[in-house]
């Protein structure tokens, strides 16, 4: 079992990591709108959603893997109503490859953000 740790995304807000590399798969922690300072992104859904993705794409490159790795994205919204916005965003990083997803209304996330994602991706 792999630690992966980058200061290209946020540090973790609590007792836990970044992700977990197990064998040959990469498990994040739930990414969220927080530039690697630790600022939350103010803005639309849609901005908050392309921070989470940066966010991603940080800790995926750490651990070995890529947006093109990813198996398995839970998706947690604070409302639904935000689903189409969050899916066009999310379309644009995952356009050929398409994982398999959940997406998922949540009551509250952590700093009050609109989303959070998590993942599951093959290290190369």
């Amino acid at each position: 079992m792999r630690v992966v740790s980058t200061k290209e995304a946020p540090a973790a807000i609590g007792p836990y990591s970044q992700g977990i590399v197990v064998n040959n798969l990469f498990y994040s922690s739930g990414q969220i709108p927080l530039t690697a300072e630790g600022l939350i992104v103010e803005g639309d859904v849609a901005e908050q959603t392309h921070q989470v993705f940066r966010n991603l794409k940080a800790v995926l490159s750490e651990a070995g893997a890529s947006l093109e790795t990813v198996v398995k994205a839970t998706v947690f919204i604070k409302d639904m109503n935000d689903f189409g916005t969050i899916n066009e965003v999310y379309g644009e990083y995952f356009s050929n490859h398409k994982p398999a997803r959940s997406c998922v209304e949540v009551a509250r996330l952590p700093k009050d953000v609109q989303v959070e994602i998590e993942v599951i991706a093959l290290v190369k």
